[in-house]
């Protein structure tokens, strides 16, 4: 890290080559991000421990061998065929905003879309958000860039956008920017579930930004100035601040543990098998004639209560039995080991290893008929104002049909022995595009140019 000269861009600069990212070379005298950096050496829906929602099919059939592990301080390519920051390795750190459009104009939307395309091929690329950067422009003007990220590297940080169903047409039926006909028909609100205790102010969005990083820093750096550059055209409706991954999204992470000391994310699909993802994850052809989001997916969020004073008083056993794995290695009840397969057919002293009521059980590709790429973050927003801590889980799942992937794990898990110690408080799904090819592209180009 950079922290000795954080804070101190007019720092004499060295003579090394500055870099030169997808936006072209900076043109402040300001030293960039990644140029100091090189200069110093520098309900759950199968949510919680390792709820098999990728069962088998994760782990079994990767068709490649995991990638060696980037550096946590390294750059995410920022073009390609699919938006980073779906299979990417899961960063450690997560701000995760919804967002009003505020403007009725289709053009003013379509140029955001460009002008955050933009911004966020600079920043992923651990330069400033604007083209003169925080300190190098007119100081009777304000900086286009807020200036909290001079002197951190790229950190890892993705940035992943999202269409809301409300972008096409409004919740009383308007078609603001000529977009309904080509609202794909996946592309609906959640329906309800036993038990939610939805807030709707914390919930929906016509537009949604994740923001990935290994530093939280560099995270919240680059929602804030999206949402600046926004100004006008879009407001804050709601946002998630999420620390420790949840699950693992390549074979070569290690798998994380939860707020309830399970390991979680053991058979969540992975990068590496592409086939699957395919199947699974990745808009396809003819899909419900949504020929712009090919390449794509649907992404659905859900804010977990998680009540950890009562998991907490809870024994050791029925925790396990609970989750159906064990607490310390993770192994599936009635194995020895994390990897170890799912044996939903052993018995032990005459009953069932894993009971028929556990998170695992339910959750489990076999008995849930489908798969999601699980990306959720853990989240502690201070109290309840009952001496309670409002902790949990901030679910995020990828899949190519939240009908047939989030709704059908949903309704699989009603009688979730978890649903005991959870509670969905928020709950939003979005049409994340297919990635940004080249200079030239934008986020939504297909969608509002074809």
């Amino acid at each position: 890290m950079t922290e000795p000269t954080a804070h101190q861009p007019t720092v004499p600069q060295p003579t090394v080559p500055q870099p030169t990212g997808p936006a072209g070379p900076r043109r402040s005298p300001g030293m960039s991000r990644r140029r100091l950096l090189g200069f110093l050496g520098a309900g759950t829906a199968g949510v919680l421990a390792g709820g098999a929602t990728g069962g088998v099919i994760g782990r079994a059939t990767a068709d490649d061998a995991a990638p060696a592990a980037p550096a946590a301080t390294d750059a995410v390519p920022f073009h390609g065929a699919h938006q980073a920051g779906i299979v990417t390795p899961a960063q450690d750190r997560l701000h995760f905003v919804a967002l009003d459009v505020t403007t009725d104009s289709r053009d003013e939307l379509a140029a955001l879309l460009r002008d955050w395309t933009a911004a966020a091929r600079r920043m992923t690329a651990g330069r400033d958000a604007g083209e003169v950067d925080a300190v190098a422009g007119s100081q009777y003007a304000p900086p286009d860039d807020t200036g909290e990220a001079i002197g951190l590297p790229p950190s890892g940080l993705t940035v992943t956008v999202g269409f809301g169903p409300t972008l096409f047409t409004t919740a009383d039926g308007v078609d603001r920017f000529g977009l309904a006909a080509r609202r794909p028909a996946p592309l609906a609100e959640l329906p309800a579930f036993p038990g939610d205790q939805i807030d709707p102010a914390i919930s929906g969005g016509d537009l949604c930004i994740q923001a990935c990083a290994n530093d939280p820093q560099v995270a919240v750096h680059a929602v804030r100035n999206l949402v600046r550059i926004g100004a006008g055209r879009v407001s804050v409706r709601w946002s998630q601040l999420g620390f420790g991954r949840t699950s693992s999204t390549s074979t070569g992470q290690a798998t994380p543990r939860n707020l309830f000391g399970f390991k979680d994310g053991t058979d969540n699909l992975k990068a590496e098998n592409t086939a699957t993802l395919d199947r699974f994850v990745w808009v396809g052809d003819g899909d419900d004639g949504a020929d712009w989001l090919r390449g794509g997916s649907y992404l659905v969020t859900r804010r977990i209560r998680m009540l950890v004073e009562p998991w907490d008083s809870s024994s050791l056993d029925e925790q396990q039995r609970t989750i159906g794995r064990t607490k310390g290695s993770g192994a599936p009840l009635g194995q020895q080991a994390e990897f170890d397969p799912v044996d939903f057919t052993k018995q032990v002293d005459g009953e069932f290893a894993i009971p028929e009521t556990s998170h695992v059980f339910l959750a489990h590709p076999s008995n849930a008929g489908t798969a999601i790429l699980r990306r959720g973050y853990s989240f502690v927003d201070g109290s309840d104002g009952l001496g309670r801590l409002d902790a949990g889980l901030f679910f995020i799942a990828f899949q190519r049909d939240p009908q047939t992937g989030f709704v059908q794990v949903q309704r699989n898990l009603r009688l979730d022995a978890m649903n005991e110690y959870v509670r969905h408080t928020s709950s939003a799904v979005f049409a994340c595009p297919p990635g940004v090819r080249d200079d030239a592209d934008w986020w939504g180009r297909a969608l509002f140019e074809g």
